[in-house]
């Protein structure tokens, strides 16, 4: 049998849907509402912005987008110009460590950016989404819901929970299942899932399912409030969110409206109305000359209290390729009608429209259509308003179109289309605010993009910012003469372009617009390929050597295509390296003269080294080399080093050691004090110092004795007292773990959050607290210098959801006697599980003004929590000032202080075997603030981790390249900018630097190189370390030579120029793809992407395959390895299918500027070659519906096998003889190659109709299983059994696991796991795949007794788990045949994105659900562990 686990390790990043909406605030300061001071206030206190300043005057929404099925809630940050000129001039509030931000000023803000509120991967695709607008509700702040829409016809309607800082499921609608069938009417097949469109003022919402049905889904009248759900009305001033009250279906087709494709809501009107577009009689390109206008919109009036609904206007005659309707916004209002070649307005007393090229055709017996400037195509693009009477259009292309509305009260008199700037190809877009639209993308990265509105009159174009607009470099007047064409030549394709020349006579609107963030995108993947990095370490093992491989994908389409390429892990650029063994830990400090000037923060150089070695420590001075100074330094040298920081202002450096702290003043000695020793009867206890936090001004010490002393230092006069409170006591309970945090200004969250009278006008000062982790398992902070307690939590090694100051009153502790025996019995398991405790604790904030602490912990089983801050102000009042806890005396608390956990994905390391020689290196935290422009932690110990905070979000990446570390440092100086250093486990010391052209906002560490071209294949050639690449570029080419060429061979397509910028002549041209197979590699370790080489194809020719064949000599027995490349001549369906083979030999290697690229061998088939391998020295080519084996004697390919295919061969995979390939409707065969007799023998075949994508051979040690993917999106696993019954005397494949993955996977990518320490076994591959989607997955096998647990642990997590949004993850994991006749296979594939749950859940939790399922919460843990580092690739 086999048996496999799913896991997805990189998100998807295509941006499908989008739109903002007020979730996580209400709209502040909104027209024509009173703003209160307690809600200025409020507001002022929870976004970190002054009360006065514009940001409370007009909040701005967050935006929701969706990727496939993850779905991700942002805040819009902005930093005003003021701000900029008053702080950190040199980049904007938290620009560090996000690459995608640009500055600029415009409307006075200076820069602007997204930051995550909460992301979720959900059991479901989103099809659609809408945003429900909570109606105007005096007294309340007013919420937004988010609508969304899946397959076939389910809704959930989410809300943003203050309590949890989460979303919160307030209604499903479901309309799925055997008494729904009806609304079926007997079909199985839709062409596209639900569609969700809401009320403009959120009275209602509708979705259109099943292509003529319409649920309605009426809005309550009053929302509920967030603090109280069982009061509908709330108290005033509480958050009101909107919500669905009821829902019902009405059929259109009873209302004579067949084949709906697309409706809106209209604006303007009493009761929410309705207009949906049809197609009566349905048509194609092919019968236009016959039926051309077949559509239809038709407006419906509802009344959803009387669930009445009155046709009271509609329009006919509107072409057939109309696809989409766009509601015009209030004071025109009416809706536009969008089509492939026209554009049409239409209202109810009136209507126009505009033909926008020479295929327009206006209806029989309608006036003729007035003509648009531009000839552009209008089929698939995205549309949003800027403003009341101009829209703004993304075409397919990438263009962006304004459309303006010239009216006349409500009556539109004509529409104009003029070309703004070039974009990216957009899926989506939508308003944010009225300063920001969103542009998202499936394509390329997706785009914030600020605009201004300016007027231009007789004289020219409107002003623009000089700072704000991205072309002010450019002036105005010769800014609208660049064309859109010269523009597409530009170095940054992702930017907003100049705008074309616009109608200067009339006066209208222009607009400035300046890209202010993007959201990266490795989407689609059509192909991947694993190949050795440039500084790969080739004496590696282990995982070591996995981090030597790279993934390179192809990614993008057209003027978007590029390659990525990603790795798994981390490896740092090495700048020099040192043996120094018995390294523990090292520091770097800054040294500050008297009365010199302090520089930026960020760009101060560090003045000294300070190295702890076993028994004795290192000084050295960092200037332009690293010299040696600890014979001159007073440093305390005779022993190892604790800890070492800055004091004062970086004036003081306080260097922490065993017995005591010694102060400095460069490298002079200022002070020493000794530890605190307590005597008792017994005589003096001797104390040491095992750990240090430092925060200016205080020092945290953690004894040996289980308790603490605190440094406390004077800024004014430089001097440290040491104190002892008993608050640190270990009477007070045994402190395992310890840390400072300094809340700094000007963010100041705690106090902001913890104090309502805090203004940021009163407080230039942060304020340092303590947190204490207790062997019992408790939390404690407290304010320094005063100790008192400002929050406390029990039990936070369970690892529960939420913290806060909530305690179990004693009455609940006694009732546990009451409790069931298998309550008991659970505490009894907890009694063993709860021993763990905290070994490292940190808590930190990175942004300056927006960012919320974070809380992390590390604990002795090697399971690493994540807490993030949040504010949460309890509207009904249960908190008091003071909470007393098990008769202790009471103590303050934090009236708004919440952590939420959050998900990391670190993997502790192995556990260690009885009798193990090396002990466990236990993990610490180190903060970084700027290495390589990027800030967070750094977790030493032997499986070592950036964790890395972007946008508020903690990504972790990795480093195995040189196993365990125990120390790391920043280091910055003139040879080494913004570095590190760290201490690996063989007494190694490097000095490193981050790689530069690295993208670490992902979920893997990403280097995009952009093409302008579409990339379809990428092979790498190990022998030369390249990488060989098919694309292929849009030219224009004169019709005749497109429709009547037979001469393919007449030229290659690069020796051809062809002028597409138009012109008179610019109708005989049609469009042709050109094709080309370049070589591309690094110029050097962690640089750009070049190309060594290339191969143009002939035209008209398509480059359809690319693979690295080692072919055989015939008579020699000599092997040789070649590029092979297979291709296709598309020249119309009149022209028989002909194509290439083509053997290239490459010479030469990566680190050569050019290599030689010779062709060797070319011959032309009969049919296209569609794909290529090699099979023991032969090489065989799937040529249309043959598979052929072909010998080579050295100057030509001969024949000497065949196979016939039923159709079309998509894909070949070979193992040791063995043939693979997968039909494009006919599933996949299973051949045998025989040597004896040269015979492709067909072994066995799946028998059923299956539309194949790609195939891959799993291997678990002597089990060889078949997989394949197909067009309904799922992944299937086949046997060959001979001698079972089932397999029809071995001519079926049997059919042994099916899995819906819910995207289209193009390529599978087998690689061989990784050893653990319960499977030792090296014969075990996985599959790594890519989507369409831009997420990256893998199927790995699993033994029996493994997958039997955790397949346990999965069906009891779906009943465990809160689901976002109601989604059932069984039912998204079914196989979708769509109606087709299949037999249900085995459930042999466990889902990974449900087992990942199970570690977020509390101790009590995992105890109880693993002893429900007959195993310990320890075996599962490992269990995971293992699949998580057997999986380990690059």
């Amino acid at each position: 049998m086999s048996y496999a686990a799913f896991k997805m390790v990189h998100a998807p990043t295509g941006v499908e849907t989008c739109a903002s909406a007020f979730l996580t605030h209400c709209p502040v300061g909104a027209e024509g509402e009173v703003i209160s001071q307690d809600v200025r206030s409020q507001y002022a206190r929870l976004h970190g912005v002054d009360e006065g300043g514009p940001a409370v005057v007009s909040s701005l929404p967050n935006l929701v987008i969706s990727k496939a099925n993850v779905l991700e809630v942002y805040y819009i940050r902005c930093q005003e110009d003021h701000e900029r000129s008053n702080g950190d001039a040199a980049v904007p509030i938290s620009a560090i460590g996000q690459p995608g931000r640009r500055g600029g000023n415009m409307d006075g803000i200076s820069a602007a950016w997204l930051e995550l509120v909460c992301h979720y991967r959900l059991h479901g695709n989103v099809e659609s989404m809408a945003v429900l607008s909570h109606r105007q509700d005096e007294g309340r702040r007013r919420r937004d819901a988010v609508i969304l829409a899946f397959r076939d016809a389910k809704i959930s309607v989410l809300e943003f929970d203050d309590s949890t800082h989460n979303l919160r499921t307030s209604s499903l609608h479901y309309f799925e299942g055997p008494e729904w069938d009806s609304l079926k009417r007997g079909r199985e097949r839709f062409s596209r899932g639900p569609l969700v469109r809401a009320e403009p003022i959120g009275r209602c919402a509708g979705m259109l399912v099943y292509n003529c049905q319409m649920v309605l889904m009426k809005a309550a009248q009053v929302g509920y409030c967030l603090g109280d759900e069982d009061d509908g009305a709330g108290p005033p001033g509480a958050s009101v969110c909107a919500h669905i009250a009821s829902s019902y279906v009405v059929s259109l087709r009873e209302l004579d409206m067949k084949h709906v494709k697309d409706f809106v809501f209209l604006h303007g009107y009493n009761e929410p109305v309705i207009l949906s577009l049809h197609e009566k009689e349905p048509t194609w390109a092919g019968r236009v000359a016959l039926k051309r206008h077949t559509c239809a919109i038709t407006a419906l009036s509802i009344n959803t209290t009387l669930m009445q609904h009155t046709i009271f206007w509609s329009a006919s005659n509107l072409p057939y390729d109309a696809y989409k309707l766009i509601a015009v916004p209030s004071p025109i209002e009416g809706v536009l009608v969008l089509c492939g070649n026209t554009l049409h307005y239409y209202n109810q007393s009136s209507s126009c429209s505009l033909a926008l090229n020479e295929f327009a055709a206006a209806a029989e017996g309608s006036p003729e259509m007035p003509k648009s400037n531009l000839s552009v195509e209008l089929d698939a693009a995205q549309v949003t308003w800027i403003s009341h009477d101009v829209a703004l259009f993304s075409t397919k292309n990438g263009n962006l179109l304004l459309l303006y509305l010239v009216y006349d009260g409500r009556t539109v008199q004509k529409l104009e289309l003029s070309k703004s700037r070039a974009s990216v190809l957009a899926s989506c877009m939508c308003m944010v605010g009225g300063t920001f639209f969103f542009l998202g993308s499936r394509l390329g990265d997706s785009l914030l993009v600020q605009y201004s509105p300016t007027v231009a009159g007789l004289n020219g174009g409107g002003k623009a910012s000089k700072e704000g607009d991205i072309e002010s470099e450019v002036p105005p007047a010769k800014r609208q003469r660049q064309s859109l064409s010269d523009s597409q030549d530009a170095a940054e394709e992702l930017l907003l372009y100049s705008p074309e020349k616009l109608d200067s006579q009339n006066t209208r609107k222009t607009f400035s617009f300046a890209v202010r963030d993007s959201l990266v995108n490795v989407g689609p993947l059509r192909d991947l390929a694993q190949g050795l990095r440039m500084n790969a370490d080739m004496a590696a093992t282990g995982v070591a050597k996995q981090s030597n491989y790279e993934l390179v994908t192809c990614s993008g389409h057209g003027k978007n295509g590029s390659v990525s390429v990603l790795h798994q892990s981390i490896r740092p650029d090495l700048i020099t390296d040192v043996n120094l063994p018995g390294c523990s830990g090292v520091w770097t400090v800054y040294h500050l003269k008297e009365g010199q000037t302090t520089p930026v923060e960020e760009e101060e150089y560090h003045a000294y080294l300070i190295i702890s070695l076993d028994v004795r420590t290192m000084i050295l001075e960092t200037g332009e080399t690293l010299g040696e100074v600890t014979e001159s330094a007073e440093y305390y040298t005779q022993g190892p080093t604790i800890v070492a920081g800055n004091l004062f202002g970086r004036r003081r450096v306080i260097q922490v050691y065993a017995d005591g702290v010694r102060l400095m003043d460069g490298v002079v000695k200022t002070q020493e004090l000794p530890v605190i020793t307590k005597v008792s009867e017994l005589g003096t206890d001797e104390v040491k110092v095992v750990s240090a936090s430092i925060a200016d001004p205080f020092v945290l010490l953690k004894m040996s004795n289980g308790g603490a002393q605190l440094v406390v230092g004077d800024p004014d006069s430089c001097s440290l007292n040491i104190i002892s409170p008993s608050i640190l006591e270990s009477s007070a309970g045994v402190i395992t773990a310890c840390t400072l945090f300094a809340d700094k200004a000007p963010g100041c969250w705690m106090q902001r959050t913890s104090d309502p009278t805090w203004s940021s006008k009163n407080t230039d000062q942060g304020r340092v607290y303590c947190i204490l982790c207790r062997e019992n398992g408790n939390l404690e902070i407290h304010d320094l210098p005063g100790f008192d307690c400002v929050f406390r939590v029990k039990r936070f090694t369970y690892g529960n959801m939420i913290l806060s100051n909530y305690f179990l009153p004693s009455a609940q502790e006694a009732a546990k006697a009451a409790e069931p025996e298998s309550v008991v019995e659970v505490e009894s398991l907890l009694q063993d599980e709860s021993k763990h405790f905290v070994t490292d604790v940190c808590m930190e904030t990175w942004g300056k003004k927006f960012g919320r602490p974070f809380l992390f912990a590390m604990l002795s089983d090697g399971t690493m929590l994540c807490y993030h801050a949040y504010s949460y102000e309890d509207t009904e009042g249960n908190e008091l000032d003071s909470v007393t806890v098990n008769n202790e005396e009471s103590f303050p608390s934090s009236k708004n202080l919440r952590f939420v956990r959050t998900a990391v994905d670190w993997v502790s390391e192995d556990d260690q075997e009885d009798g193990a020689p090396s002990p466990r290196i236990t993990p610490k935290f180190v903060r970084f603030s700027n290495v390589g422009n990027v800030q967070g932690l750094f977790v030493t110990g032997a499986r070592p981790a950036w964790l890395m905070v972007c946008r508020e979000r903690i990504r972790v990446h990795p480093q195995y390249c040189d196993g365990a570390i125990l120390a790391f440092t920043p280091l910055h100086n003139v040879n080494c900018s913004h570095g590190l250093i760290y201490a690996t486990n063989e007494g190694v010391l490097k000095i490193c630097q981050l790689p530069s052209l690295l993208n670490f906002d992902n979920d893997w560490p990403l280097q995009k190189i952009p093409l302008k071209s579409t990339p379809h294949q990428v092979t790498y050639h190990a022998d030369v370390g390249l990488y060989a690449l098919i694309i292929s570029s849009t030219v224009m080419l004169p019709a005749p030579d497109v429709q009547g060429s037979n001469d393919h061979r007449g030229g290659h397509g690069g020796d051809h120029h062809y002028d597409n910028g138009g012109g008179d002549d610019s109708q005989n041209l049609l469009c042709a793809e050109e094709f080309e197979v370049r070589m591309i590699g690094p110029a050097k370790v962690g640089g750009l992407w070049e190309t060594k080489g290339s191969l143009p194809m002939h035209q008209l020719e398509n480059a359809l395959t690319v693979r690295i064949v080692t072919i055989k000599t015939t008579g020699t027995e000599q092997t040789q390895t070649l590029l092979a490349i297979g291709t296709a001549y598309a020249q119309g369906e009149d022209i028989p299918a002909k194509g290439r083979i083509i053997l290239v030999s490459v010479g030469g290697d990566s680190t050569e500027s050019n290599v030689s690229v010779k062709e060797v061998y070319s011959k032309e088939m009969k049919g296209c070659i569609s794909a290529i391998a090699s099979l023991q020295g032969n090489l065989l080519l799937a040529i249309g519906a043959k598979i052929i084996l072909h010998t080579w004697n050295g100057s030509e390919l001969n024949g000497a096998a065949f196979f016939d295919a039923p159709l079309f061969v998509v894909s070949l995979n070979i193992v040791k003889n063995f043939v693979l390939f997968g039909d494009i409707h006919k599933s996949i065969y299973f051949l045998n190659w025989k040597e004896e007799g040269a015979q492709l023998i067909c072994l066995a075949k799946d028998f059923s109709s299956l539309d194949c994508f790609t195939t891959e051979f799993l291997i678990d040690g002597t089990t060889l299983s078949l997989l394949v993917s197909d067009s309904r999106k799922n992944i299937q696993i086949f046997s060959y059994a001979p001698k079972s019954m089932e397999s029809w005397r071995g001519q079926k494949l049997l059919p042994r696991a099916e899995f819906h993955l819910g995207a289209h996977v193009t390529k599978f990518l087998r690689l061989q796991m990784l050893p653990t320490a319960t499977c030792n076994r090296s014969n075990r591959f996985a599959v790594l795949f890519g989507t369409l989607d831009g997420s990256i997955d893998f199927l790995a096998p699993l033994d029996e007794l493994t997958f039997r647990r955790v397949q346990a642990l999965q069906k009891k997590l779906v009943d465990v788990v809160p689901h976002v949004g109601g989604l059932n993850p069984r039912a998204f994991r079914q196989f979708q045949c769509d109606g087709m006749s299949h037999r249900p296979g085995p459930d042999n594939i466990v889902d990974c994105e449900l087992l990942c749950h199970y570690t977020m859940l509390a101790l009590d939790q995992q105890v109880e659900v693993a002893r429900q399922i007959g195993t310990t919460r320890t075996q599962i843990l490992s269990n995971l562990r293992d699949l998580s580092l057997s999986t380990s690739f690059l």
